[in-house]
């Protein structure tokens, strides 16, 4: 989708009848029964029903991937090959095609590999929660958003790598794996592993590194306060009336405060609790102290572009051409003329 909204023809491949799984990941279904699962990541494509077991159906999937700058698919190890689909030779056959598989564990692991083990096997789980509490995934898939973006980037610099001259098919050949994707984002949680030598915990929404971190319950919603530097401590206790310990010398440096973090944290606590969110985040906002309200997702989306076709706009600087495609709804036009089905 992400390379769609920057400009990209795509052509979705999927199973005759069913389709993509997502399709009947609900409800919620739209008025036209589409799942809104479906509608959330499928914008600017155009959709092919192919059995490709059979002859006539994966001719047509060979002219397509003849005609392609990209392949993206995320078939189990071997599988396209026992469907005459092989990848190796296809960037033989075309010295211009870049092929990307994304799988659950790399291209070595028959494993399926679903968001939510990947979650778990990679740590992200271990970290998520309240301290004690039960492990925890995060609300969004994140981890297949995550390597859906770094197949684009991959994607992306193998296109650009191949306009300064031809390009290896080792280069050519991008494998992601979920798992990696996964144990990539861990980020400061692994470096702070690496350089301690202690585990990970969980630390509910408190910051291991940084105090004052966290949510504070005020008197009407809860606000997140996040303090980065020394700087923005000054300001953020002076801002919530907090002038002892805007003083304290003890306090100073981050490492101070992370050595007294009850006694930081408690008189926040304390103080934040007695007036409206709203109000702290004026107060502190007026002194640059990174802030905000707890919002809802509908609350989000009511200051976001967004539409129940196509879902929020797009991240990057793209834009919305169709809306999610009917299964096959382009098959008639694709079978007919390839990739000159897109408009102009």
């Amino acid at each position: 989708m992400m390379l769609g909204d920057l400009g990209a023809d795509v052509i979705k491949v999927e199973r005759p009848g069913l389709g993509d799984e997502t399709r009947g990941w609900g409800p919620p279904f739209d008025a036209d029964g589409e799942s809104a699962y479906f509608l959330a990541i499928n914008r600017n494509k155009m959709s092919l029903a192919a059995d490709l077991s059979e002859e006539t159906d994966r001719a047509t999937v060979l002219e397509l991937i003849r005609g392609a700058d990209v392949v993206l698919e995320n078939f189990l190890p071997g599988s396209l090959g026992r469907l005459g689909l092989d990848p190796d030779e296809l960037l033989e056959e075309n010295p211009d095609l870049i092929w990307c598989t994304i799988s659950g564990f790399g291209p070595d692991s028959a494993r399926p590999g679903y968001d939510f083990v990947i979650q778990a096997e990679c740590g992200w789980m271990s970290i998520t929660g309240e301290r004690g509490g039960a492990p925890m995934k995060v609300g969004v898939a994140l981890a297949d958003v995550i390597a859906g973006k770094d197949a684009a980037v991959a994607i992306l610099a193998a296109i650009v790598e191949r306009s300064a001259g031809s390009l290896a098919i080792d280069k050519r050949r991008i494998n992601i794996s979920l798992a990696d994707c996964a144990r990539a984002a861990l980020v400061n949680v692994a470096q702070n592993v690496l350089v301690s030598g202690n585990d990970a915990k969980r630390w509910g929404n408190a910051h291991p590194n940084l105090v004052p971190y966290q949510l504070f319950d005020a008197a009407d919603r809860p606000v997140v306060i996040a303090v980065g530097s020394d700087g923005q401590w000054r300001a953020c206790a002076s801002a919530l009336g907090l002038s002892d310990l805007a003083a304290d010398e003890s306090l100073a440096t981050n490492a101070g405060r992370l050595a007294n973090r009850d006694r930081v944290v408690a008189s926040l606590a304390g103080r934040v609790r007695e007036m409206g969110a709203q109000y702290w985040v004026e107060r502190l906002q007026s002194v640059s102290v990174p802030c905000g309200l707890v919002r809802t997702v509908a609350e989000t989306l009511e200051v976001t572009d967004a539409d129940a076709r196509t879902g929020v706009r797009p991240s990057v600087p793209g834009s919305v051409r169709m809306p999610p495609p009917k299964l096959d709804e382009h098959g008639d036009a694709i079978r007919t003329m390839g990739w000159r089905a897109f408009p102009p």
